[in-house]
């Protein structure tokens, strides 16, 4: 036996004979898995801010694309709790409540208060956090990445505050905001927070470039991670026809993960001749976050008929039909097999199996729309023209009825 091992043995020795006796002193830096019985836990229901909408002691991100007004969007929620007023579904906010804002983007002084005040806010509930001041009267920026103690200081000592708004989330992650493991080390501080506080954190982001028809929880900007640690993910967008805007839930953990409503950003003045914006609350809009974004951004005219995502959408535009016969006509426009199972995933086709045996046919069809008199049209189909497409100067095969392809598909060839 060697002298390290002689060692080891007597420190084991020396650690239980204090374990008996009682004295041992804590070692903070020696832990163990703490395992608790599911019947010691009491259940408790979820605290809602607004009702299936925004949690208090959960993360919730708002993203969406430049031009939808994200920021005046929150800061119109924020001004619902400071005064308890009327969410924009129509239910009541049920007690007033603080509210901190930080933003590295807009100046609180020409942008955040004018647009407070547009939205009716009581100011006396509104906190700007401005940046971190030590004994000597210094200042210095706030950083979301490393100053969260100091933020949980301020919210114990402000007291009743019920929503933090974070602008953008992004500043929270220290590190690479597209790696995974910097994401959800940097958020997990600000996930405590909401817990620890029972307060809702909202933070703003952006949507991905180029992320168009992608699920809308996944086109967050950043790594996957930011939707994945976030309890809801509410997405916004204008529509490109007028001016009318859509707020809808693209993800939730914790509730409803469908359904939104409808907005528009208004010019106004307020005090002595400021102009500002604020937002103006439309209806409720049936439907899933893809449907109501996908019905907003859709520009007429605008469509890539290369696409197989489009031509498909296109293909099934009228209603169900033979999965087969759909694929077929895929084929004569030059798609292969993987771009129609891809753009079949995109579009959520719906696959319905009827019948039994050699008799057995699948029918293909789009998942439900948004329902008539929605602020904003459903997206209008067209043939494309000759000379686009796939197939030469023919454009993309498209029959008397409106659908790509000849309108009989019964001697359509195998695919």
């Amino acid at each position: 036996m060697s002298h390290k091992d002689f060692n080891q043995i007597e420190e084991t020795l020396a650690e239980v004979d204090a374990e008996i006796d009682g004295s041992r002193q804590p070692n903070p830096d020696r832990w163990t898995a703490q395992a608790v019985r599911a019947s010691e836990i009491t259940a408790v229901p979820i605290s809602w801010l607004w009702f299936d909408w925004i949690a208090r002691g959960k993360l919730t991100i708002q993203a969406g694309a430049a031009g939808s007004g994200k920021t005046t969007l929150v800061i119109s929620l924020a001004a619902t709790v400071t005064r308890a007023g009327m969410w924009p579904d129509g239910s009541k906010c049920e007690q007033p409540g603080n509210v901190i804002i930080w933003s590295s983007e807009d100046d609180p002084a020409d942008t955040l208060i004018p647009r407070l005040m547009a939205a009716g806010a009581d100011l006396e509930r509104v906190y700007i956090l401005k940046g971190r001041v030590n004994e000597l009267g210094e200042t210095a920026p706030f950083d979301p990445a490393g100053d969260i103690g100091l933020l949980a200081e301020q919210i114990a000592a402000i007291g009743d505050v019920h929503l933090l708004m974070i602008d953008p989330l992004v500043s929270a992650v220290r590190g690479d905001m597209h790696k995974a493991n910097d994401v959800r080390r940097g958020l997990q501080a600000m996930v405590d927070l909401a817990e620890r506080h029972k307060i809702a954190v909202v933070g703003i982001s952006h949507f991905s470039k180029g992320s168009g028809g992608s699920s809308p929880a996944d086109r967050v900007i950043g790594s996957q991670a930011f939707a994945a640690l976030a309890r809801t993910v509410l997405v916004a967008a204008k529509s490109e026809n007028d001016d009318v805007r859509v707020l809808a839930r693209a993800k939730s953990n914790i509730g409803l993960d469908s359904g939104g409503v409808s907005y528009m950003i208004e010019p106004c003045t307020v005090g002595e001749g400021i102009d500002t914006t604020r937002v103006s609350w439309g209806g409720r809009i049936d439907g899933t976050a893809r449907e109501i974004l996908a019905a907003a951004e859709y520009v007429p005219g605008d469509e890539d008929q290369d696409d197989p995502v489009e031509a498909l959408r296109q293909i099934l535009r009228d209603g169900p039909m033979d999965a087969k016969g759909a694929a077929q006509v895929m084929a004569r426009n030059g798609f292969t097999a993987k771009q129609v199972r891809r753009a079949r995933e995109k579009l959520d086709v719906t696959i319905e199996r009827k019948g039994f045996g050699s008799d057995l046919v699948s029918e293909w069809s789009l998942p439900s729309v948004l329902p008539p008199g929605a602020s904003f049209a459903q997206k209008a189909q067209f043939c494309p023209p000759s000379g686009v497409g796939k197939t030469g100067g023919e454009g993309q095969n498209c029959g008397d009825s409106g659908r790509f392809g000849p309108p009989d598909m019964a001697d359509a060839e195998g695919f």
